[in-house]
């Protein structure tokens, strides 16, 4: 990765950190929870290889990127604002957004309020899901809550502050590893779950006591890898990442403008047979198309769990270059 380009720039009232490789049309990468840009290493230089600018973001409350300390101020309209503000402060007018786990809803969702600034858009693991109206009163972690039953939902889990921050960062290469391996489609394949895991779990317990520590690194995962990892979320913490979720009761009314309006960018989607985290469902799958009229392929990556840009590299770049030559 002698190639990669570590920058910084002023966007949104912020300060973004990237890096960057090669030249061309832009490309930029979104990350989702509990991430950073180098969960798109294997993809920035196969997309700069291929003719592009290759741009993976350090998000809001990540890495070198600022972390505000107002919950309210990671809001999905923030998340856009940074994405959209740092096209034109890369010095572009245009770019194609691709985006993974919470960097796909922001990605998604950048393309629909700003189709002028996204001129195509690729997420992997979180489905599409047009905006839409909840009755007065209601809200997504009531919703959340009902469904959950008696059982604790990760999600509800993540809204009390501090809670999630104290469990998850008295041991951050517990957290890291932990996550990385129970999502992933290896703890499946290897028989320790017989399906990947949706987020729920008994009330009363931790998220942290949740995870499960495999015996060895999946085949995809270095010890260099998990050392980034817990060194970059050593640095910044949890709380930004974190406080993402706790804007969730603020979306429907974000959205609710653009209630009835479809996608009409050039999309791909991927997810993994074994992602259960983030609601693919086929339902959800088979409602896509209708939002998304331009919608140009979804892949199911077989055997695959939740982290699929780092799980399959070689698929998903694979996928996405062909997604970008026929644009």
């Amino acid at each position: 990765m002698s190639q990669l380009k570590h920058g910084k720039v002023s966007a949104n009232g912020i300060d973004v950190a990237f890096v960057e490789q090669g030249s061309g049309p832009l490309v930029l990468f979104c990350h989702g929870f509990p991430e950073s840009w180098y969960s798109w290493r294997h993809q920035l230089p196969a997309v700069a290889d291929a003719g592009y600018r290759a741009v993976a973001l350090d998000m809001r409350g990540y890495g070198g990127t600022s972390k505000p300390e107002a919950v309210s101020s990671y809001t999905l309209s923030h998340l856009i604002g940074d994405v959209v503000a740092a096209v034109g402060a890369l010095g572009q007018e245009q770019a194609v957004v691709v985006g993974h786990d919470w960097g796909g809803p922001v990605a998604w969702y950048s393309s629909l309020l700003r189709p002028d600034v996204f001129r195509a858009v690729a997420v992997l693991s979180v489905p599409y899901i047009p905006p839409f109206a909840l009755p007065d009163g209601v809200t997504l972690n009531q919703l959340m809550a009902a469904t959950a039953g008696d059982l604790e939902y990760y999600r509800l889990y993540f809204q009390e502050p501090g809670v999630a921050e104290a469990d998850l960062e008295a041991d951050v290469r517990r957290t890291v590893l932990g996550c990385l391996y129970t999502l992933s489609g290896d703890i499946v394949r290897e028989g320790v779950h017989k399906h990947g895991w949706d987020g729920h779990f008994p009330k009363g317990q931790k998220m942290s006591e949740q995870v499960v520590i495999p015996a060895r690194l999946p085949a995809w995962l270095t010890e260099a890898d998990v050392a980034f990892y817990v060194a970059a979320l050593s640095a910044s913490g949890f709380r930004g990442g974190v406080n993402w979720y706790r804007n969730i009761n603020a979306i429907p009314a974000l959205l609710s403008p653009f209630v009835g309006s479809k996608l009409r960018r050039p999309a791909l989607y991927l997810y993994g047979e074994h992602d259960l985290i983030a609601g693919n469902t086929p339902e959800a799958i088979a409602a896509m198309q209708a939002a998304l009229p331009e919608l140009r392929g979804t892949i199911k990556l077989e055997g695959a769990g939740h982290w699929l840009q780092q799980e399959r590299p070689s698929e998903v770049n694979a996928a996405l270059l062909k997604f970008l030559r026929g644009l």
